[in-house]
């Protein structure tokens, strides 16, 4: 099993675009087989910090979701929002 947590901070006029976008790629992700992964995503009491949260069954299924299209566009369009560097990604190990 791999979990991952990503998170990032967009600016506040971001924020509502972020959303729309994170939405447009969870409604494909409906269309993955959902017994394989995970995928949540929240925002932070600030207004403007996401938090995502995905598990993986395997390698390959993490692959499939991250390459899916939706996904890699809402991605282009937070990293050239401008980030500030606040992009970190931590790998969690399950007990």
């Amino acid at each position: 099993m791999i979990n991952v947590i990503v998170s990032y901070t967009v600016k506040p006029e971001f924020v509502s675009e972020n959303k729309e976008n994170i939405q447009n790629f969870l409604n494909d992700f409906r269309q993955l087989d959902l017994s394989a992964f995970e995928y949540k995503v929240f925002l932070k009491e600030d207004g403007v910090t996401f938090l995502h949260y995905s598990n993986y069954s395997n390698e390959e299924v993490q692959h499939e979701v991250l390459n899916t299209p939706s996904f890699k566009e809402f991605q282009r369009l937070r990293d050239e929002s401008g980030l500030n560097g606040s992009h970190k990604v931590e790998f969690l190990e399950s007990i």
